[in-house]
């Protein structure tokens, strides 16, 4: 067949509309229409990015916040503006006890989880060998424990659908320890760890266990003042790429774990840090 012939065949009716078919195909595996999400420190960055991202792809989303409703509200307004759903629920991770409270009171409103996104973490910036008891048992108790109790809660349900998604969300610290931020670092860790774990339990019910791995994004944490030696070691940090990563650079990689389209990915660590942990 020669260059013209291809062209036609190319631009042919029968042709555009298989190609528009296989690509409606393809956008549906993205599809989250009927799922409802939870998503843990939703009110900025990239929490935020996240519930919006899944809300626009038809999901429901519960909006977590832990201090500030009203930014948690402007969120469940705009994704309510773009025509999704979403409702606000608040939770202090820090004090024990936080993750059933939450449960219960998605379970009053009957609300179902099928894709849990455990975003929010304490990060207490510190030398390591001044972190006293409250900073280290506030960030274990906020970015471990309550991990491990979110996922113990929802995941039953998830089960009994024989579909569901849990997403962590870590850091790059996991392999670039950060002298400053010891506690913090280590929690990472063991949340890696952790959902290799569950991954494996959970692999042949239907439900996916992911860990997505942000390097220096550009959120309202890295605004907050740093001493001069915080800011050497920013200056060590820095990405291949030169820049600071967006919260939506992380939210397109969450909708695919969250989907049909990410259904064969599970127990895997996805940095998105722009090279930083090379």
């Amino acid at each position: 067949m020669g260059a013209a012939g291809l062209r036609d065949r190319m631009t042919s009716p029968f042709l555009k509309r298989t190609l528009l078919i296989r690509l409606i195909m393809q956008v549906e595996k993205f599809n989250l229409s009927g799922k409802t999400a939870l998503v843990t420190g939703a009110s900025q960055g990239i929490g935020e990015a996240i519930a919006k991202v899944l809300a626009d792809a038809g999901a429901k989303v519960v909006v977590h916040y832990h201090k500030n409703r009203k930014k948690a509200l402007e969120v469940v307004a705009v994704i309510r503006k773009d025509g999704g759903e979403a409702a606000a629920v608040q939770a202090d991770f820090t004090k024990r006890g936080s993750a059933d409270k939450l449960y219960g009171t998605l379970s009053r409103k009957k609300e179902q989880i099928d894709i849990l996104v455990i975003n929010a973490s304490v990060q207490v910036v510190r030398d390591w060998d001044k972190v006293g008891g409250k900073d280290f048992d506030r960030q274990v108790d906020a970015n471990f424990r309550a991990t491990l109790q979110l996922m113990q809660l929802f995941f039953p349900a998830m089960v009994r659908k024989q579909w569901g998604r849990i997403l962590t969300i870590g850091s790059v610290q996991q392999v670039r320890p950060h002298p400053s931020m010891i506690v913090y670092a280590a929690t990472k860790s063991a949340v890696r760890n952790l959902i290799r774990n569950v991954a494996m339990q959970l692999a042949d019910k239907g439900v996916t266990v992911n860990n997505l791995a942000p390097g220096v994004i550009e959120t309202p944490r890295i605004k907050e003042p740093v001493p001069e030696n915080e800011k050497r070691i920013m200056k060590r940090m820095e990405t291949p790429m030169e820049r600071i990563g967006q919260p939506e650079d992380c939210a397109g990689v969450a909708l695919l774990l969250c989907s049909d389209a990410g259904r064969f990915i599970t127990g895997q660590n996805i940095y998105v840090d722009g090279g930083m942990s090379l």
